[in-house]
């Protein structure tokens, strides 16, 4: 009997799908955990990548995902990150202080603006933070005496060998995609994510019920801009040298859009499975079919958004159910 109440209250209870993303998000940390001792030096570089690209499309999942406002120049929280940890590197501070000192003042910036910016829609918004970008990443380039202008910031050389700094970039990346799992399953879960979905379901009814949608809205903003900072920050710790065209490039906001595409919109494990499938795609596309990759790649890209509409986790969910009840007809 009490086997039967655990089984049904982890199926249908109230907090029944925290537990079960819990469940599986501690799953793929331990997993995590144990790669690298099995990895080389590439595997663990190429994972870590994908860490970092899913911790970003995590960023951006929660602004387009779950509050349906598509924030494309949301790159510019990773370079502000990035410029910001990287000076305070050099100026002698330690990593968590100087990650703090590229967080803070992306998610200043987007509680800044957001009042105004997020009063605009669809490709208003999206429009919107693309000169965003390019107003902060031309402040960048001129600041020389602070940023290093367009030749660039290095920062001092990380102690240890190139294995140590491999090693701590994976613990750094795995940690914070492990915040950003968590970051999921609150904004799926928790009564702010409900706001956040009636604003990207409607966002007039919404503000009618009584949600505070500017609010709201900010709020997940900032978020999305600290986690997204932070990335930027280990990101320029973990290469050793930045500059404005490199952490303030489109390219890294369009990846991580189509990678939450990819994986599920306004899902938890979306982000991870849509870097998985990018990054496994470009990596094969580059050893087998070198002049041909971006041909590949791009109708790799096409063939999953025509089979699969609404994402690898969508895809799962919606034949799980039917998979699982075959299975339990032949056992």
């Amino acid at each position: 009997m009490a086997v039967s109440a655990l089984r049904a209250r982890w199926r249908h209870g109230p907090w029944a799908g925290s537990l079960r993303s819990a469940a599986i998000g501690c799953l793929l940390m331990a997993i995590l955990i144990v790669l690298p001792s099995f990895l080389s030096l590439y595997w663990l570089r190429l994972l870590t990548s994908v860490l970092m690209l899913a911790v970003i499309a995590q960023g951006m999942n929660v602004m387009a995902g779950f509050v349906g406002y598509p924030a494309f120049g949301n790159v510019v929280f990773f370079g502000i990150g990035a410029y910001g940890t990287a000076i305070a590197i050099t100026a002698g501070f330690g990593l968590g202080p100087a990650l703090l000192m590229g967080a803070i003042p992306a998610g200043t910036l987007a509680l800044a603006v957001g009042p105004l910016l997020l009063r605009l829609r669809g490709h208003y918004f999206a429009i919107a933070t693309l000169g965003l970008n390019e107003v902060v990443s031309a402040l960048a380039a001129n600041l020389s005496a602070l940023t290093g202008g367009a030749a660039g910031l290095s920062l001092p050389l990380a102690a240890g060998t190139a294995a140590d700094v491999a090693q701590r970039a994976y613990v750094g990346f795995a940690a914070l995609f492990a915040a950003s799992l968590m970051l999921g399953i609150f904004l799926r879960d928790s009564r702010f994510g409900y706001g956040c979905r009636a604003i990207r379901s409607n966002e007039e009814a919404a503000e009618a019920t009584g949600v505070p949608t500017l609010r709201v809205k900010s709020i997940a903003w900032m978020l999305s801009a600290l986690l997204t900072a932070v990335a930027g920050g280990l990101y320029a710790r973990w290469v050793g040298f930045i500059e404005p065209s490199l952490v303030f490039d489109m390219a890294i906001s369009v990846k991580a859009f189509v990678m939450f595409l990819l994986g599920g919109a306004g899902t938890v494990f979306g982000p991870i499975i849509g870097a998985l499938l990018i990054e496994s795609a470009t990596t094969l596309a580059w050893s087998h079919l070198l002049k041909l990759h971006l041909l590949v790649l791009g109708v790799t890209i096409m063939l999953v958004v025509l089979l699969l509409p609404d994402g690898a986790q969508g895809f799962v969910a919606r034949h799980w159910p039917a998979v699982r009840a075959r299975l339990w007809r032949r056992s």
